[in-house]
């Protein structure tokens, strides 16, 4: 009966200490880790309290409190339970706090997704915290560790006014109490052994690595991991923003390559499938929900039925970045738009390609029609376009619009220099050229937008990525744009926020005033 009942107490001790590790290593891997954050475990909750959850990343200070809390939540909770000193407040606040990442992403939420640790309701962070609210109906020193050996001390000092009746019981009294205090430090040289172990494997302590960084599970709940292009820590400041009108806008918005999967990556026909391959709906709303941190505000992107799905299990699990919308309006035809005014945009614009063709033809009266019809509705209206024709028509013309969006870039990179330009429209490339360029008349726009004061969204800036986000960014806000819009996957978004924010805060040589 003695050995059955040892044989217990070992067990459930070897199980505390166990996931008393779980939770330090995931502490300490944690606390090591400058660029680890949070954020985007919380992104993509989508069930209870989703909407909290979000909302704590959406303030860099809050989720500096929850990184914290959850850091040395971990730390703490993995000590206590891996030496066994306070281990039932340490298993119940384990417990609850393995709850609390069931509840953020529970396993049915990737049920679609086969995974090791997913098992549709049950999941790895709910059976750790049955365990260990089993371990919590034992009293503190029923299991070997600090506190047992703590309380057995206190208990020989209560029997030392009682002194042992010969010497073998002193002697035997000896003996039991070398025992237990073996037992119960018995964790010390074990921690001693796998923080080593720990440390050796992930680069603390060696000679031949500086300080590796390791990357863990994403998903299975305590064990989370950002690289370093995720890292909300990064971040230098939000996004500074401007107004059209009464609407608030960032000073760079996300393009809508996003969800339109259209990448303008020359010859290689086949890039365009794997954008859309990867952003599916929870890629492309994690990536709003990292845009929403960061400051930028809004999206422009295209007016379909993806889109509209998109943004609306996006909003619905509270977020804040608005829809500017790219229309495609006929000569009589505005159902496009009246779609766009149905789902929440809080602003619409004729899309490039068209606006270029309906000056190109002559039509302006099928550009006036839709940017009319667009301010009539309350929203902020405008137009996209490719030439300096259009903007130029439109002033000619007396259509007024609250924004134009252009193209902007310079053509100082390889495949600029061998476009040649189309005679009938000096602004564009000519005909059959292999798409390489945006726009053919960099100094020409500056020229124009500085002589006109409606705002100007810059697209195009990096011109699909030949230009650096620095040099295209600089070269867009000291040309006189108000806004870019950039094309981004959701590893770039701090990084090209970050950049935002230093150029827009130094001191530019930029000859426009702001109108926005």
């Amino acid at each position: 009966m003695k050995n059955q009942k040892e044989l217990k107490r070992w067990s459930f001790t070897i199980l505390r200490i166990i996931i008393g590790w779980h939770f330090l290593y995931e502490g300490i891997a944690k606390l090591f880790n400058p660029n680890w954050s949070s954020a985007s475990y919380l992104m993509e909750s989508k069930w209870l309290f989703s909407g909290f959850f979000h909302w704590l990343i959406s303030d860099s200070t809050t989720l500096q409190i929850v990184d914290f809390l959850n850091i040395w939540g971990l730390l703490i909770i993995g000590l206590c339970l891996f030496i066994g000193i306070f281990t039932r407040i340490a298993c119940i606040s384990g417990a609850l706090l393995l709850l609390l990442y069931y509840v953020a992403n529970p396993p049915f939420v990737y049920s679609s997704i086969p995974s090791v640790s997913h098992f549709y309701i049950i999941n790895y962070n709910l059976i750790e915290a049955a365990v260990l609210l089993v371990l919590a109906t034992f009293s503190d020193n029923y299991l070997y560790g600090i506190h047992r050996l703590i309380a057995f001390r206190h208990s020989r000092r209560m029997n030392k006014k009682f002194p042992p009746v010969d010497n073998h019981e002193l002697l035997e009294g000896h003996d039991t109490s070398r025992r237990e205090l073996i037992k119960n430090l018995a964790v010390i040289p074990l921690f001693g052994a796998v923080f080593f172990g720990m440390a050796k494997k992930r680069g603390w302590i060696s000679f031949e690595e500086d300080n590796l960084a390791a990357r863990t599970d994403g998903i299975t709940g305590a064990s989370l991991y950002l690289g370093r292009d995720y890292s909300i820590h990064e971040l230098k400041g939000e996004v500074p923003s401007g107004k059209i009108k009464d609407i608030t806008l960032s000073r760079i918005m996300i393009g809508g390559n996003l969800i339109s999967g259209f990448a303008h990556s020359r010859d290689l026909i086949y890039v365009s499938t794997w954008l859309k391959k990867y952003h599916t709906d929870e890629k492309v709303i994690e990536t709003l929900w990292l845009c929403q941190a960061c400051g930028i505000n809004t999206a422009i992107l295209r007016c379909d039925e993806d889109t509209i799905r998109i943004l609306d299990k996006f909003w619905r699990r509270g977020g804040k970045v608005q829809w500017l919308a790219q229309t495609y309006p006929g000569e009589d035809d505005l159902t496009n738009i009246k779609m766009a005014i149905d789902n929440g945009a809080i602003g619409a614009f004729v899309q490039g390609n068209i606006a270029d063709t309906i000056v190109f033809n002559n039509q302006i009266e099928h550009l006036r029609k839709p940017v009319e019809y667009i301010r009539n509705q309350g929203l902020i209206t405008g137009t996209a376009a490719h030439s300096l024709s259009v903007p130029k028509a439109c002033v000619e013309n007396g259509i007024n619009v609250d924004f134009y969006m252009k193209t902007f870039h310079h053509m100082n990179y390889p495949s600029a220099e061998a476009t040649p330009f189309d005679p009938s429209d000096p602004y564009l490339p000519a005909q059959n050229t292999p798409l390489s360029i945006w726009c053919m008349g960099d100094k020409a726009t500056e020229d124009f937008f500085r002589e006109n004061t409606t705002p100007w969204i810059a697209f195009k800036v990096l011109a699909a990525g030949a230009i650096k986000p620095e040099e295209g960014f600089r070269h867009t806000f000291e040309g006189g744009a108000d806004f870019a819009c950039v094309g981004m996957f959701d590893f770039q978004v701090i990084e090209n926020a970050n950049t935002a924010y230093a150029i827009l805060n130094s001191d530019m040589k930029r000859e426009r005033n702001w109108y926005s």
